[in-house]
Formats: C-alpha cells, structure tokens, sequence
C-alpha cells in the first residue's frame, strides 16, 4: 500500500511539473513581449496610420484589416463548420463512406501547413479567379484553413450533449431538426464557441497564406477587393526587414492583448448566457 501511494505521488507530482512548465512557458514568452513592447504602445500608435514602411505612425490601418480578415473568415467558415459537424454526428451513418471521407478530409486539411493553403489560395483566387491581393482573397484562404478547427470542435461539442435530452424531447413530439436546434445546438454553444475562438488565434496570427492572399498594402482598405495588412503580416516585416524592432514588439503586445480581449469576452457571453447552476 505505502509503495502504491508512493507512485501516486510521483506521478501527481510529474503531472503538477508539466502543467507548471506550460504555465511557466506562456508567461515568459508574453512576459517578455509586454516588457519589450508596451513602451511603444500609446495612443498615437494605436490609431495613427504607418508611415514611411513602419518606421513611423502607427498601426490603426493593420488593425483594422486585420479585424476584415477575421470577419470575412468567419462569416465563411462557422456556418459551413457548424453545418458538417450538425450532419456528421445527428444524420450521417455512423459507417457511412461519405461521413468517413468528410471526417479524413477535415484531419487531413488541419494538418496541412499554412504556406500550403497560401499557395492554393494565390494560384485559385488570387490569380484563376481575378481577385488579385485582396481582404477576400485572404478571408477565403483563412476560412479554408480554420474550417478543420470548427468543425471538430463543433463535432465534439456536440457528441458531448447527452442523448437522453434528444430522446426526451423526441419523446415530448418534437421533429428532429426542432430538437437539433433547441436542445442539442444550444447545449454544445460553449464547446463550439471555444472553436470559433481557437480559430480567431490562429487568423489573427496568420503570415505565410496572407502575405500570397492579402497582401501586404499599408492603406486604409476601402473594400473587400482591397489588399490589407494585418498585424501579423506587419510584425513579421518589421522584424525581418529590421525596420523597427521597437515597433515589431509593439505590434506583437497588441495581438496578444487582442487575443485576450477576445478570450474574456467570449467567456464572459458564454457565462452570461449559460450560467453555472448550483
């Protein structure tokens, strides 16, 4: 018995070590952005425009192309995500080839590298389709590219709703898709909000298939055809081109604080609108 416990104890403290080293991590990575770049921060930099390629101004056109980007990615890709997932785990046959297909395309699109997507996107929507670098060249590229994350978070969300609500309330004489829209959909909101907002990160933290898609213009964009630079894009070329490094750092503490903006709202909404019961 004492040499079982032993081992528990090992093992409990094995599992606290990893978990405080992926603590430990995240917090030296943003630790050192915020202390290499909020000095750079301040109003002027946040709603003035660059100017002379980044040396000078500040980010306010990058923002907002970036804030396009994402919007136009998800007004893409969350209906059509949520969609799949709704026909995979409530209509399709569990041994169905179709539904194993869009299952294997899904794992197989989330494992394909970014610059990959980059280049289908500048090929077919850039090029073949005429739409040059634009805000809907990017936001078509980067809905294809976090369609996967929606998709199998929304299924797992799902699959998580107990099957007792949906026979109770076929039960109780509602149809099917009264049942999908009333019960199991609101039930598994939170788990497919926590993929939208995985997807957010990853848009806003996109490079390599905007830089092929968007492009990397520092106007103000007027329309979707407009190419834009996102906040990404404008930190990898201030770093990489040594523009400014002060200004790179900048860049960097504003995603990390927009990311954070976005995490709390969205817990905040999904505890207002599915308070915990006691």
């Amino acid at each position: 018995m004492r040499t079982v416990n032993l081992r528990e104890k090992l093992l409990t403290g094995v599992f606290w070590l990893a978990a405080l080293a992926i603590a430990a991590i995240l917090m030296v990575i943003i630790g050192y952005v915020v202390l290499k770049g909020i000095s750079s921060v301040n109003f002027e930099f946040l709603f003035s425009p660059p100017a002379r390629a980044g040396k000078e101004g500040g980010i306010s056109t990058t923002i907002i192309s970036t804030l396009y980007l994402v919007l136009g990615s998800l007004v893409l890709a969350v209906p059509i995500g949520v969609a799949s997932a709704v026909y995979l785990e409530e209509y399709a046959h569990k041994n169905s080839r179709f539904a194993y297909l869009v299952n294997l395309t899904a794992e197989t699109l989330a494992g394909i590298p970014s610059i990959v997507f980059g280049l289908f996107g500048f090929v077919f929507f850039v090029i073949f389709l005429g739409w040059g670098w634009s805000i809907l060249s990017g936001a078509m590229t980067m809905a294809i590219m976090i369609l996967p994350t929606i998709t199998r978070t929304s299924q797992e969300a799902i699959l998580a709703v107990p099957r007792e609500y949906r026979e109770n309330s076929l039960a109780l004489g509602a149809g099917k898709w009264q049942t999908i829209r009333k019960i199991v959909l609101p039930s598994a909101l939170p788990g497919i909000a926590t993929g939208i907002i995985l997807s957010i990160g990853r848009a806003v933290g996109e490079t390599a298939a905007l830089l092929l898609t968007a492009g990397s213009s520092l106007g103000m964009p007027a329309s979707v055809t407009d190419p834009a630079r996102t906040m990404a894009v404008h930190l990898y070329i201030l770093a990489m081109e040594g523009i400014s490094m002060e200004r790179a750092f900048g860049t960097a503490f504003v995603i990390i604080l927009f990311i954070v903006i976005i995490n709390y709202a969205a817990h905040y909404g999904m505890k207002r609108l599915f308070p915990l019961k006691k």
